[in-house]
């Protein structure tokens, strides 16, 4: 099976510097460089939150306003929040939907942005070991979300094998049909080397959205 040509990233444009310095970094990665520990790091990583995160560097971390605990306890499989919350902050994320890309930043429309157009073959040259799909916006809990647990991040390499059967498997639920495209593609950790395959970068003003003809 294989992927689309392009992937995306949306970034906030006040760490575009930091981006082009250390590359992509999860919020874990984050923290992991800022040396923040202890029961301020918790809150950061392991909990709700609520409101974007701004640290002492000036560098945002989003908020996650569509999954509240409560919300998301409704539909994890084997899995706790804050299991849930580390883990979607031990990765980092790119759209394979410019319109899905759109719907974040609908989210996020009074602070500019920039969008990371990538070459999805390049990346996974590089980090398919470290790389896995999902088969859902894994960072929304509201409106009748789908189960998820850990399984949902399939590795690149059992997709491109058996499609979604793992996460079938793994959580008990009904198998995805093979061809149910995959919605999100993440790499563990950080891509410090993304500018290697940034193929644009379109910033994005207050209000402003990704024009859909970038395909």
């Amino acid at each position: 099976m294989s992927l689309p040509r392009f992937v995306y990233h949306l970034a906030e444009a006040e760490n575009w510097p930091s981006i082009q310095r250390y590359g992509l970094l999860s919020t874990r990665a984050l923290l992991d460089r800022l040396g923040m520990r202890g029961p301020v790091r918790a809150a950061v990583e392991q909990a709700y939150r609520p409101t974007r995160t701004i640290l002492t560097t000036g560098l945002v971390i989003r908020d996650q306003k569509p999954m509240p605990q409560a919300a998301l306890e409704r539909c994890l499989i084997g899995c706790t929040a804050s299991r849930w919350y580390e883990l979607l902050n031990s990765k980092v994320f790119f759209w394979f939907d410019p319109e899905r890309l759109n719907r974040q930043r609908r989210a996020c429309r009074h602070f500019p942005q920039v969008v990371l157009k990538i070459d999805s073959d390049r990346l996974l040259g590089r980090y398919a070991a470290q790389t896995a799909l999902t088969p859902i916006n894994t960072g929304n809990a509201r409106r009748k979300p789908a189960w998820r647990g850990a399984a949902t991040f399939v590795s690149y390499r059992v997709w491109a094998d058996s499609a979604w059967l793992s996460e079938a498997q793994a959580l008990g639920t009904s198998p995805r049909p093979q061809k149910h495209s995959p919605v999100e593609l993440t790499v563990a950790d950080s891509v410090p080397d993304v500018l290697d395959f940034v193929l644009s970068v379109q910033y994005l003003a207050p209000n402003e959205y990704l024009p859909l003809n970038v395909r």
